[in-house]
């Protein structure tokens, strides 16, 4: 059996990167939702962040493989890594907090536990992976369970669409490993370039250049530190990551991510988390600790 890969010094610092780029596009995303349609929102975050990586490529005179059935590859992951959960995160931001959003967020690394046993040979189910999704289940139920005795489905289906983009962004995780074979550079700048074909009709149809000129400046300055930096630069970790450490340990940013979001969010938006939600981040942290192994490793040292 392939063994499984490990995060070593370099994939954890890029992770400790990657989750303070991704942290801040809670932020940004709260804050340009308010002006702009999720849609839109994500039109412009990947059409920006692939026009930046076309101009790297170009600078490192590299190219996109456009034969055989690349293309869908790309249209493929683009889907999946960006429409999809992008669409989903930013809509559901617009009745939830960021933090929160973030939170539900982490979920990715136990969706992507599941889907990696299913489509990969070396990112199998283990006894303490089992067990970590069953605590990060109960953390997420936790979260939403008050809201659902209460019926408060103005409430619980913004939080169930931030599950299913964790749900896409796990799908999109162990697909994008099969394409290792590329650089990172062209796999960020492959799959931003399909999310903008994919959304570049439905755009035209539905989003006039009147809207967009009542866009503040400020809005769109926000927007272009979100496809520049949260989006270029974060895939272009992401993707790096994803060939070192594998689809499930790459996934583990995502514990990492609801601390910077929920402290941008509480510092500039006045927001704040219930204590049940509290318990859940709790729990989910618990659960990822677990997948990763060092806790379980740790505990079997000491008691040796």
């Amino acid at each position: 059996m392939t063994p499984a890969p490990k995060i070593d010094l370099v994939s954890a610092a890029m992770l400790l990167c990657l989750s303070l780029l991704w942290g801040g596009s809670f932020f940004l995303a709260k804050i340009a939702v308010e002006f702009m349609p999720p849609v839109t929102l994500v039109f412009f975050r990947v059409l920006i962040a692939a026009t930046i990586l076309w101009l790297v490529l170009v600078v490192f005179g590299e190219s996109l493989p456009l034969h055989s059935s690349w293309p869908l590859k790309f249209l493929g992951l683009g889907l999946v890594n960006n429409v999809i959960p992008f669409s989903l995160l930013f809509w559901g931001q617009q009745h939830i907090a960021s933090g929160l959003a973030s939170v539900l967020n982490a979920f990715t690394p136990i969706f992507t536990m599941l889907v990696a046993h299913q489509m990969t040979q070396d990112e199998r189910l283990s006894t303490a992976k089992v067990l970590a999704g069953l605590i990060g289940i109960c953390g997420v139920a936790l979260m939403l369970g008050a809201d659902a005795l209460l019926g408060a489905t103005e409430r619980i289906v913004p939080q169930v669409a931030c599950l299913g983009a964790a749900l896409s962004y796990a799908i999109a995780a162990t697909m994008a490993k099969r394409l290792k074979a590329l650089p990172p550079l062209t796999i960020a700048t492959g799959q931003l370039s399909g999310s903008t074909v994919i959304l570049a009709p439905l755009i035209l149809f539905t989003t006039s250049p009147t809207q967009l000129a009542t866009v503040p400046s400020q809005i769109w300055g926000a927007i272009a530190v979100l496809a520049i930096l949260s989006t270029a630069l974060a895939y272009l970790l992401y993707f790096r990551i994803l060939q070192r450490a594998g689809a499930t340990n790459a996934a583990l940013v995502t514990f990492l991510v609801p601390v910077s979001a929920i402290l941008l969010g509480t510092v500039f938006l006045n927001e704040r988390l219930e204590p049940n939600q509290l318990i859940g981040i709790v729990l989910i942290a618990l659960a990822l600790l677990i997948m990763d192994g060092r806790l379980i490793r740790r505990l079997r040292v000491g008691r040796a």
